[in-house]
């Protein structure tokens, strides 16, 4: 229990620490108003776990197992970078056919994901020994952002979400895919110096 704690907390100190210089995924960005932004992203590969809960309940659970695969939890007993953010999804969001509305059904099923390290492949990164992660090529997209700071819980998540749609709306961008909250801060970074986003696939 004690080892599993000492791992955990090494990992949230590679988020939160600038020294670390922790990396995130590659994107130009295309426009920026304020906290919102529209920014191409370049393919990536993932590992993504589904859990049930609520928000907050998942978040922790799929943090755990992720954290369990890049600390050594794979069949190469090898140890992977950690890299920014953390994202999670209703594993179960329906897209209106007139967006920017968005359906979310009353399952409790979430998609946590960590991206990793550009220097895998699909390839090359070693199998998990947890059979509930998934490794996929993640293609690139254009995404439309909004950053907004503070506790990332699903009041804050849902107002902000509903801002981005308002943008989406103003400018007649067409949301391709569900929305994920993305997290990239340790816990106990305090809340206004926290940095999360609300991200949406669009329409290139």
């Amino acid at each position: 229990m004690m080892r599993r704690f000492l791992v955990l907390l090494l990992i949230l100190l590679s988020i939160g620490s600038p020294a670390m210089a922790t990396e995130e995924p590659k994107f130009t960005l295309v426009l920026k108003d304020g906290d919102f932004e529209v920014r191409d992203y370049a393919p990536t590969v993932v590992a993504e776990v589904t859990v049930s809960g609520n928000q907050g309940q998942a978040s922790n659970q799929g943090f755990r197992i992720l954290a369990g695969y890049i600390f050594g939890g794979n069949t190469a007993q090898r140890s992977i970078a950690m890299t920014a953010p953390v994202a999670q999804r209703q594993a179960s969001e329906r897209i209106a056919m007139t967006a920017p509305v968005t359906q979310r059904s009353a399952g409790s099923d979430w998609i946590v994901r960590f991206t990793m390290p550009s220097e895998y492949t699909l390839g090359t990164l070693p199998r998990p020994d947890d059979r509930r992660i998934t490794l996929r090529d993640e293609p690139g997209q254009r995404m439309a952002v909004m950053r907004f700071s503070g506790i990332a819980n699903a009041r804050s998540a849902e107002r902000h979400t509903r801002e981005l749609d308002v943008q989406l709306q103003a400018r007649g961008l067409r949301r391709t895919g569900p929305t994920s909250l993305a997290q990239y801060d340790a816990p106990w970074t305090p809340w206004f110096m926290r940095r999360n986003e609300i991200m949406v696939p669009i329409a290139g």
